[in-house]
């Protein structure tokens, strides 16, 4: 056996340094997956959201009803973005997401807290993600302490130990703050991702290597052709990954199995299509499956942290949040989550439903242009 040389050691590490700066893609890889990583989960990650848009019924206009709403802003936790004319647009904020919280101030409250009978004033939370409402629900505890202290003074305070009135929290749609209810449907669209994108680009990517795109490539097939035939296999795939997923939200987990069906079907026809075409877009780009499979977790990564899927949406600041409506998979968990938990209709889906459509022409527009330019 020869002795080790470190000449030739050092012949080998020069020419692994060429080839890796030959490969782009892979050296951009591995230096680009820290920087996100490390700006995500230190800039974007926020367990505690605050800020939170509130919607609000006031059914008096009196100085102790105004006097609750600036308590309430001032906790940092409630922004008023709406304020109701009814108990019927009130419950559509919350339903169609435009509010996490709702407020009703009812029409005797002053009376009532003027009285000491018992006032009251009703808070309800979009609990679909328990995270995210929990820290705004715990501040309300110290509401009625501190609301009307400046308005309720001489004959007007209450009673030592006494609050001059209650606030009653509903949590909807998840009143049980289970957190299987928020994470399981969402896995629909993480594990559809991860399959349909990357088994895809793996696919077409692997053909290439192996020489018989070049064959097909020399067929007269036109890129829609191709794209359509190399593409409909996984379609069949990602709708038995979706009936499987539904099926054992339901009977392991217990999932509430909401009225929306034909806003989910639409969502997961078009982000399977989505996902697909992405996967395609990714393989005419790749050189290698190798190149294909770290492009995949380029797409993947953002997609798990920046969709509300493992955190809460609105905690993230609003660079993260604007980063995040772009990706697809937000899109779609909104639509899943809205369509098994809220019984939400097509009606209250249409602008998530519009953004999975964008979604699915440009990435599929992208994916013919890239497709021609290979067959010059």
């Amino acid at each position: 056996m020869s002795s080790l040389s470190w000449l030739r050691v050092l012949a080998v590490l020069v020419k692994e340094f060429k080839q890796l700066t030959r490969d782009r893609i892979t050296y951009a890889m591995m230096l680009a997956i820290p920087v996100v990583q490390l700006t995500l989960f230190g800039y974007a990650i926020n367990t505690e959201p605050r800020h939170l848009p509130t919607a609000v019924l006031m059914q008096e206009d009196s100085r102790y009803a105004r006097s609750i709403t600036a308590a309430l802003k001032n906790s940092l936790y409630f922004d008023f973005v709406a304020q109701a004319r009814s108990p019927a647009e009130l419950d559509r904020l919350l339903r169609i997401g435009d509010a996490q919280f709702a407020v009703t101030v009812p029409g005797d409250f002053s009376r009532r807290v003027a009285r000491g009978d018992k006032a009251q004033i009703l808070v309800e939370a979009d609990a679909t993600d328990p995270s995210a409402t929990g820290g705004a629900v715990a501040a309300l505890a110290a509401l009625p302490d501190q609301a009307l202290a400046h308005d309720l003074t001489g004959a007007l305070a209450p009673r030592m130990g006494a609050s001059p009135f209650e606030v009653v929290v509903h949590r909807r749609y998840n009143p049980e703050a289970i957190t299987a209810y928020n994470i399981v449907p969402g896995l629909l669209g993480i594990i559809l991702s991860l399959t349909l994108v990357m088994m895809t680009a793996l696919s077409v990517t692997r053909e290439t290597e192996r020489g018989t795109m070049e064959t097909l490539l020399s067929t007269p097939l036109e890129p829609l052709e191709v794209m359509i035939g190399k593409l409909a296999p996984y379609v069949m795939v990602g709708l038995v990954q979706t009936a499987i997923i539904l099926v054992m939200a339901a009977v392991l987990f217990h999932v509430p199995m909401g009225g929306g069906w034909l806003g989910l079907s639409a969502g997961i026809a078009l982000f399977i299509t989505g996902s697909l075409a992405l996967g395609f877009l990714i393989s005419t780009v790749a050189r290698s499956q190798l190149q294909a499979m770290q492009m995949s977790f380029f797409y993947i990564l953002p997609s798990i942290l920046l969709s509300g899927f493992m955190f809460p949406f609105r905690g993230m600041p609003a660079w993260a949040q604007a980063i995040g409506e772009v990706i697809p998979v937000t899109h779609f968990l909104r639509v899943v989550r809205g369509s098994l938990l809220k019984s939400q209709g097509i009606g209250d889906q249409w602008r998530e439903l519009a953004a999975l459509t964008a979604f699915v022409l440009v990435v599929t527009a992208l994916a013919m242009a890239r497709y021609r330019r290979t067959l010059d």
